[in-house]
């Protein structure tokens, strides 16, 4: 293992589909698990390929009810590539196509641009009579294409296809190489005569040329001669079956699925999803450098391309099969086979592939530039890895958002949720125009939030808790409880706070890249529209003398009810309150700088009244914020819940960190109780310095000083169980911040969150992309104290003795490779040389400007 490599050594069933989503390959348009091309979807191995944005919903009969759900769909597989030593007879070959359809190449050119022949899964459309006369097939020397008579089917198959669960395995290593965005596998299968077959694979989502991905696969035979027969396929009857607990759902999202050639070595699929009616074409090619005989065959929503071709020791056969995706939702196509047909017949060889792959990522690595020593540096660079892969400059032209489960795996259903408060702050420094276009991806459904407020009976933008396709609300109306087996109600469409988190992003975007113009428009009117939802939401107690907030959920899952209520929601969360008077005093913050001439033309549009604003400062400034012994509540009325046995329970079940789901197994609730899933409070720490923190508190009225602040950080920290990734991250940030020895405890659990799945086999369904992206933030704003604030980078580093040394570089309101290097009591910062503006570097007791072309060493007050 070392920062360029994540390696795994031998075969382990358990932990396939752990190293699947670790080892998944993407591009930012599309994705695909690490999962050995030799295996179907089973118990062990799940070959899942996501494009980004693609979903369909489909209805389910579940617990006496009709529900309906969007997911994130799982394409067309084109990773299977299967093989085996044939006998030495022709008994049994699939050359000789055995069942399904055969389609042998004539030597000569298609009669049309997508082949000869067509299979459909659509009876309507099936070609029964496309098969007629006597097949042939392609020997392929030296370049020239003959044909010959194709052998009689076999009755019988004794050959087996190699496996891990049919086949001894003596020998097997997985090694994804970060720096080049490919994936190895090198191995060997051993089969009943003990012939071994020697393989090294190579694969690549790539990342300059978004469409294609290939597969490069090396044999040699070792102390043996025969042949090898290989079957190349893309398989269109897969199903979204990844995650265990969905499974009782309705799981075939893919329909009229056909299959053709468009060439004696290419063979395509085509298919639409059954509700969203996005078409997807793909398409494949597969060759050998070495004389073989080939043969393509259609059977049902599958299509394959066989080869066979002789092994002798010592000379190791390869074969390349390069694929191009394409789907509707694309630009600039005609049709999406068409397009994908086109494109594999120009794809490169895959020699320039992997060149060029390597030179993409070489790029990317240059503009997130990040250094950071020993094994939290290694896992550091996989997390960024994962980022990019799935947020990389390609998202910059779609209309995507964040899913919280990357294009890794099916959990979460691939929605997307408030995770890009922990994505975007990263981003903004690096790949702005990729946080920008998260941005508009909610900007685009700002009317659907509008509606969704109107409908609720409240003014402005209320944005899902789950979005996907269209930004309706995508939770899911009820849950299972894998401990109980029940199906419960989920109320956690009531998390309200999204809003917030998409203001906070629109700020924080702006800040940190100086874009004005979109502050000005979209930014502007979705900051306005939020806040607006806040105010009407915002009912005033004459009793407190204070607004409240009423029938929330914030961001602790646990709590959605008061014990023995009738309706869910909980009163005045902390969170939830503190960040509405945060977005209101923003809005206001916008209307004031907006030139004259497009405030007016945004107030038109919006319709905003002019007594609106008044109303904006108004609850801004008191909101009511719950205290009890002398700390923040979570909500009004969380001091009042009993206190949970928390040694008892962790004696009984080791493991508590989904608490809800033990305590309802057991016939109780956890909205009885002091226990937390997450950080809730705790977030305002994360989001805000301690010094905006309370200023935030001034202004509505109360006073928050480090006391109360250190009381309330301990108070939270012995009532949470961490059931969600982004708690570790929280509170390691928080407690860095109040420079507290645990820090680094918390810091570690976060980084160890995917790699050794401390969820217990969540990873597998999908890395966490929020948790990941915050990991690589904790060192670069956390740990920093970096902020974008009034056209300067103000830093306040913190002391961690785990992580003295560090380095990065961000990009800043178009200074491009900003590079800081931290050590114990200095930050080094150089600047690139061009023609910009010097950079205001701010730290407490001083502001440095820096030019470009230029380094200087600053000595820190903590030093």
């Amino acid at each position: 293992m070392s920062h360029l490599t994540w390696e795994y050594e031998g075969y382990d069933p358990a932990q396939e589909r752990l190293r699947e989503s670790l080892c998944t390959l993407g591009n930012g348009y599309f994705a695909t698990r690490g999962a050995a091309p030799e295996c179907s979807a089973d118990a062990i191995h799940y070959p899942g390929t996501y494009v980004a944005g693609c979903y369909n919903r489909l209805t389910s009969a579940v617990a006496g009810r009709r529900v309906e759900n969007e997911d994130m769909v799982n394409m067309p597989n084109w990773l299977p590539l299967r093989f085996r030593i044939r006998p030495d007879t022709e008994e049994g070959s699939d050359l000789a196509g055995s069942s399904g359809r055969s389609e042998w190449s004539q030597g000569s050119g298609p009669p049309g641009p997508l082949g000869r022949y067509e299979a459909s899964s659509a009876p309507s459309e099936a070609l029964d009579a496309a098969w007629t006369g006597k097949a042939t097939r392609t020997l392929e020397a030296a370049g020239a294409l003959q044909t010959a008579e194709a052998p009689q089917p076999a009755e019988t198959d004794r050959a087996r296809w190699f496996s891990p669960e049919t086949h001894r395995l003596p020998y097997h290593r997985q090694t994804l190489d970060l720096d080049s965005g490919t994936l190895e596998r090198v191995f060997r299968y051993e089969d009943e005569l003990g012939r071994r077959v020697a393989v090294r694979q190579q694969r690549l989502v790539h990342m300059s040329q978004p469409h294609l991905a290939l597969l490069r696969t090396q044999f040699t035979a070792e102390g043996w001669e025969g042949d090898l027969e290989v079957e190349s396929a893309i398989d269109g009857s897969v199903e979204n079956t990844g995650v265990e607990r969905y499974r009782q759902l309705n799981t075939r999202h893919l329909t009229h699925v056909h299959t053709g050639s468009s060439a004696a070595d290419t063979v395509w699929l085509r298919c639409r999803t059954r509700t969203s009616d996005i078409r997807v074409g793909m398409a494949a090619r597969t060759i050998a450098d070495a004389p073989s005989e080939s043969v393509i065959r259609h059977e049902g929503m599958r299509v394959l391309h066989v080869l066979r071709f002789p092994l002798v020791p010592g000379r190791t056969v390869t074969v390349d099969k390069t694929v191009a995706l394409d789907t509707s939702r694309d630009r600039a196509i005609s049709d999406p086979l068409h397009a994908a047909v086109d494109r594999i017949r120009r794809a490169p060889s895959a020699e320039a592939l992997l060149a060029s792959q390597y030179t993409a990522w070489q790029q990317l690595w240059s503009t997130a530039e990040l250094d950071v020593p020993g094994a939290s540096g290694s896992i550091l660079r996989l997390h960024l890895f994962h980022v990019l892969q799935t947020l990389s400059p390609n998202t910059a032209d779609l209309d995507v958002g964040v899913p919280a489960r990357g294009l890794h795996g099916e959990a979460y259903r691939g929605h997307v949720f408030w995770d890009e408060l922990f994505v975007l702050p990263y981003l903004n420094l690096h790949f702005p125009e990729v946080s920008r276009a998260m941005l508009d991806y909610r900007h685009r459904r700002l009317e659907r939030a509008c509606w969704a407020a109107r409908d609720a009976g409240r003014a402005g933008a209320m944005y899902p808790w789950q979005s996907g396709s269209n930004g309706r609300e995508e939770t899911q109306k009820l849950h299972l409880n894998p401990r109980s087996g029940r199906w419960l109600p989920d109320h956690s469409h009531l998390q309200h706070h999204v809003g917030s988190a998409i203001a906070y992003n629109i700020w924080q975007y702006c800040e940190a890249s100086g874009d004005m113009e979109f502050l000005h428009t979209k930014g502007a009117e979705m900051l306005l529209q939020i806040a607006r939802f806040w105010a009407s939401s915002a009912t005033y107690d004459e009793a407190l003398g204070r607004y409240r907030i009423l029938g929330v959920v914030g961001p602790d899952e646990y709590h959605e009810a008061y014990p023995g209520a009738k309706e869910p929601g909980l009163d005045d969360n902390a969170y939830t309150n503190v960040m509405a008077a945060w977005v209101l005093a923003r809005a206001l913050d916008v209307l004031h700088v907006l030139p004259e001439p497009r405030r007016r033309q945004l107030l038109e549009r919006i319709g905003l009244e002019p007594e609106e604003p008044d109303l904006w400062e108004d609850v801004s400034r008191k909101l009511y914020v719950p205290f009890h012994a002398g700390v923040i509540s979570q909500f009004e009325g969380y001091g009042d819940l009993a206190e949970l046995d928390w040694e008892a329970y962790r004696r009984r079940y080791g493991d508590i960190r989904r608490l809800d789901r033990i305590l309802e197994a057991e016939g109780d609730s956890v909205n009885h109780y002091q226990a937390s899933k997450q950080a809730d409070v705790l977030m305002l720490g994360y989001l805000f310095s301690p010094a905006e923190l309370q200023g935030l508190f001034r202004r509505l009225g109360y006073r928050l000083d480090e006391d109360d602040w250190h009381r309330t950080v301990d108070y939270y920290l012995h009532r949470t169980s961490h059931g969600s990734t982004l708690s570790s991250l929280v509170h390691g940030w928080v407690l860095a911040r109040v420079q507290r020895a645990e820090a680094w405890m918390y810091c570690q659990e976060a980084l160890a969150g995917d790699i050794a799945d401390v969820q217990g086999g969540t990873t597998g369904e999908g890395i966490h992309l929020g948790a990941m992206a915050g990991t690589l933030d904790f060192v670069q704003r956390g740990l920093t104290g970096l902020e974008t604030r009034r056209g300067a980078m103000c830093l306040d580093p913190v002391p961690l003795p785990e992580l003295s040394e560090y380095g990065f570089a961000v990009r800043y309101q178009g200074h491009w490779g900003v590079r800081f290097v931290l050590r114990p009591g200095q930050l080094e910062v150089t600047v690139p040389d061009s023609d910009r503006d010097p950079i205001d570097i701010t730290l407490p007791d001083r502001t440095v400007a820096v030019a470009p072309g230029e380094s200087c060493t600053l000595m820190l007050p903590h030093g």
